[in-house]
């Protein structure tokens, strides 16, 4: 299924971000590609729920995601920075390689995670196994997991000016976007610019109202706070 996506300065883009793999059935591998049982294993977008690592289970912060692209490449969020990498699928499994990352200070987001979940991904090859409900489990050789539920109706807002961003899950619903626990980079920036970025990430503590009208977007926060935001491309 296709998804439209509008990228606003306060972008409320539907997020595409995780990792499809299902397991196959039967003692036949599924075709690359396919996750068995026709299910696709590029193209989905997966929140990931959490990660297990050495026993321990870490929860996923809002907005930690991965997408498998068609194209042999994947690409999402550790939680607060974003990554790239080369996606190999081959027998049902898949393998991350070659990954870069953004490397920003965040607020609400543990660098902890961020690492745990990054190294879980590239221990591959990672064998999926569909779970009830639509989730995923990706395994690891050493049998370390990877926790995902696929997206629906839901997506990341994020927010920047020219000093720090912002970012949270978000749903949309009735004209409303109900968003999740943000989390910010901290640079320091002239007390002007501070002052804005302070009015603009009160937008994150709870919902918004919004309303599209071409390609403007004016988004009202519960306490009557009003940004205007415009379409970018």
């Amino acid at each position: 299924m296709d998804r439209k996506r509008q990228r606003t300065t306060l972008t409320v883009a539907a997020v595409a971000a995780l990792v499809p793999l299902v397991a196959a059935c039967g003692s036949r591998p599924a075709p690359a590609g396919s996750a068995g049982a026709d299910r696709p294993l590029t193209g989905v977008d997966w929140s990931v729920d959490s990660v297990t690592a050495d026993g321990t289970t870490h929860r996923a912060p809002d907005g930690a995601r991965v997408r498998i692209g068609e194209d042999g490449t994947a690409e999402g969020s550790l939680g607060c920075n974003r990554f790239t990498a080369r996606a190999d699928l081959s027998e049902g499994r898949i393998r991350l390689s070659e990954v870069t990352s953004t490397e920003m200070a965040c607020e609400n987001t543990s660098t902890e995670f961020e690492g745990t979940l990054s190294r879980t991904l590239t221990q591959g090859p990672l064998t999926p196994r569909a779970e009830d409900g639509g989730g995923l489990t990706l395994t690891t050789p050493a049998g370390d997991t990877v926790r995902l539920s696929e997206e629906r109706g839901g997506g990341t807002a994020a927010a920047g000016l020219r000093g720090n961003h912002v970012r949270a899950g978000a749903t949309v619903r009735d004209g409303h976007i109900t968003l999740g626990r943000a989390s910010t980079t901290r640079m320091m920036c002239e007390d002007s610019l501070m002052d804005t970025e302070k009015r603009l990430t009160s937008l994150f503590d709870g919902g918004a109202a919004h309303r599209v009208d071409q390609r403007n977007s004016p988004l009202t926060s519960q306490n009557g706070a009003v940004v205007r935001a415009g379409a970018r491309g």
